[in-house]
């Protein structure tokens, strides 16, 4: 049951407003009437909501000589040979997160053709691009002009190396847009960037917590089935090791550690392979740098010779011809990687099941203060907080010790900007039931205790997972203080037979 603060289940229904098949018009901009009009007006389109000026840039230090012009592009095509990981570079901004998230979004290309439909191009021209994301539990469609900020007539952010290719500036863009400004896209997750082109599931993994507790055989697990189940995977540096500065081609400088790998940097997961060396199996995971320069220089790197004492097919199968993509053992990838993340559609790549569809339903809720912000499980108003009663019905008797339930909390800051969006600590509690129907009262919570210890996270989105045995439950969320307000979208996946009310 629904508490006055929640509202009914997100209608996923195939062409309601916000679904994938019909995005909502973000800022009520309508792609083709706007495209339309300025043909016919044979005027290109600029998007006075976004505007070409110093407004859109936000708050990017740029030097005072720098002389930044919007301009259209010069002969260009939208995408050329299609779309491809190793299209773009980084430029003067620090959204490798962004362009990390890109490069795993190339390898799905269902979802590409969800985020940059590639019926547009420069063809039959309006100066008038679109692209969808999933903004806080619907898919819109974001409306942009071809007016890209420039120095000295070159593009100041990403390029596409082919020269005259732009879907991914233009991309950028628009992507620069829902945030806010440019500027609000310097620093961040791929895993954020990931979730706003699926509307998927994010799990993610502290890497060297993985390596030193001697999970490396699940890990691997994890990494082959995310691989096989059609995941965006991206990887993160930490800040640390001995650095010296390096300026890459792009216009950007950042410290390089001593193997080659650049600090506090978004990769992209570009696959895994076993290979065999002197007769035993070596496990290894392919890597990606955004910049498209820098690469690993230790165990497997491009120029290493125990690439020779592999035999020709698996050599053949690895080979790189591409820059800024290279090998890494599992071990090491481990041990100079921190942050692992995964994206899928479908939560099926937690136990590689590519038959076993997970059943989702989507509900947005708020908490306000004095009314329905309980806060943590010790506060006397915990009550208060939103319910929601999942019964769990059928398990398969081969999965009754399989995790069968997992839910995503995802917050919507009310700030319109991404930087100056405040994040709220949350969490997710669990209590079985056998109450009758309707909310719990402080009596409740009082005499029982829940199901999970209550972990609290400052992260936009919030994944936990359980196992649930046949029976009745409530799902509590809850921000950390009693006093705060702030609206979220909720999702429950179930791989078992369940009902959510």
């Amino acid at each position: 049951h629904l508490p006055p603060s929640s509202k009914f289940p997100v209608s996923t229904l195939y062409g309601s407003e916000g679904s994938a098949s019909n995005p909502a018009k973000y800022n009520n901009q309508d792609y083709v009437q706007l495209k339309d009009n300025h043909l016919r007006r044979r005027r290109p389109f600029v998007d006075y909501s976004f505007p070409p000026n110093d407004r859109s840039l936000g708050n990017i230090e740029i030097p005072s000589h720098v002389q930044v012009e919007w301009l259209r592009p010069s002969e260009p095509v939208f995408c050329s040979k299609g779309a491809s990981r190793f299209d773009f570079g980084q430029g003067s901004i620090g959204n490798c997160w962004f362009l990390a998230a890109i490069g795993s979004l190339t390898f799905q290309k269902t979802l590409m053709a969800q985020v940059v439909p590639m019926d547009q191009s420069f063809n039959n021209y309006a100066g008038i691009f679109h692209f969808r994301f999933w903004h806080f539990g619907k898919w819109v469609d974001v409306v942009i002009d071809d007016l890209l900020p420039t120095a000295n007539k070159q593009l100041l952010f990403v390029h596409c190396k082919g020269g005259n290719e732009f879907w991914v500036p233009l991309l950028e863009k628009a992507y620069a847009k829902l945030c806010g400004t440019y500027a609000d896209m310097n620093a961040g997750l791929p895993s954020e960037a990931c979730k706003d082109f699926s509307g998927g599931v994010n799990m993610s993994y502290d890497l060297q917590q993985e390596h030193t507790s001697g999970h490396d055989e699940e890990l691997w697990l994890r990494l082959t089935r995310a691989t096989g189940c059609k995941s965006m995977i991206c990887c993160g540096t930490p800040s640390k090791g001995v650095r010296h500065l390096t300026k890459l081609p792009g216009r950007i400088v950042n410290t390089v550690a001593h193997t080659g790998l650049v600090d506090a940097h978004a990769y992209t997961v570009t696959g895994v392979t076993e290979v065999t060396y002197y007769g035993s199996k070596v496990r290894l995971v392919r890597v990606m740098n955004p910049w498209g320069k820098q690469e690993w220089t230790g165990k497997w790197n491009d120029k290493s010779d125990m690439w020779d004492r592999v035999n020709p097919e698996d050599r053949e199968k690895c080979f790189n011809r591409e820059d800024g993509e290279f090998w890494m053992e599992l071990e090491d990838f481990c041990r100079y990687f921190d942050l692992l993340s995964m994206c899928c559609e479908n939560p099926n790549f937690i136990d590689g099941d590519l038959t076993c569809q997970w059943k989702c339903m989507t509900y947005d809720g708020s908490w306000v203060a004095g009314r329905s912000s309980g806060g943590n499980v010790n506060s006397s108003s915990f009550y208060t907080n939103p319910q929601y009663r999942v019964q769990v019905d059928i398990i398969d008797r081969q999965e009754k010790d399989d995790q069968n339930i997992m839910i995503s909390l995802m917050q919507k800051p009310q700030q319109e900007n991404r930087k100056d969006r405040r994040l709220f600590a949350t969490g997710l509690t669990i209590y079985k039931v056998r109450s009758p129907d309707g909310r719990l009262r402080s009596s409740f919570f009082r005499k029982n205790r829940p199901l999970n210890a209550q972990v609290y996270s400052y992260t936009r989105d919030l994944v936990q997972l359980y196992s649930l045995q046949p029976g009745e439950y409530v799902i509590i969320p809850s921000t950390s203080g009693t006093n705060n307000t702030a609206d979220f979208v909720m999702s429950v996946y179930t791989k078992a037979e369940a009902k959510i009310t």
